[in-house]
């Protein structure tokens, strides 16, 4: 038989945190709001700090909050950025398909995030996904598909093409990171 807490921690929905990488303009805050708001902004409007986004989804039968942290890739939000590593779940690394020094940097964002919180095991409980972001402008792409999907799987990490703007690839990368993290 089955008591009231028991019915209530069933019935609570699990929180999921989630943190953005990328450098400044790849498109990090665009994809956050293409999956939380079902929209697309193409104004460029700088991250000052941290962004926020949140929504429910539901997995295996199971809601879910999932809290989105769009962290700001100017280096000088460095000081904010650090104090949003620890406890994070799942990481999108987010660079543009037409900026091949994005594409360069993740490691370094791999870098500082293993900085921040300590040590090797505590990023093997994390979901990575890599957006290869901007698959829409393709005549302006310089990394290739197979150099992306190379370096991310070569990591342990998920790949996907995606495109804020047509919303190509945004819901199955979140699909993704949710069903991993729901543990």
């Amino acid at each position: 038989m089955e008591t009231n807490l028991q019915k209530r921690r069933e019935t609570k929905s699990l929180r999921v945190k989630v943190i953005s990488l990328g450098n400044a303009e790849v498109g990090k805050s665009c994809i956050i709001k293409r999956y939380c708001e079902k929209r697309f902004v193409p104004k460029y409007l700088a991250t000052i700090g941290i962004d926020y986004g949140v929504t429910k989804v539901q997995v295996r039968d199971r809601e879910m909050k999932v809290n989105i942290f769009d962290m700001a890739g100017h280096p000088f939000f460095y000081e904010v950025r650090n104090e949003f590593y620890k406890d994070s779940q799942g990481v999108i690394l987010v660079y543009d398909v037409g900026l091949k020094e994005s594409f360069d940097s993740l490691d370094g964002w791999l870098d500082e995030m293993k900085q921040e919180i300590g040590s090797q095991t505590n990023m093997e409980n994390i979901v990575f996904v890599v957006c290869a972001n901007k698959v829409d402008l393709a005549k302006r792409r310089v990394v290739d598909e197979s150099e992306g999907r190379l370096w991310a799987e070569s990591r342990g990490f998920f790949y996907f093409e995606t495109s804020a703007q047509s919303g190509e690839g945004i819901n199955e990368m979140f699909q993704v990171n949710f069903s991993c993290t729901d543990r």
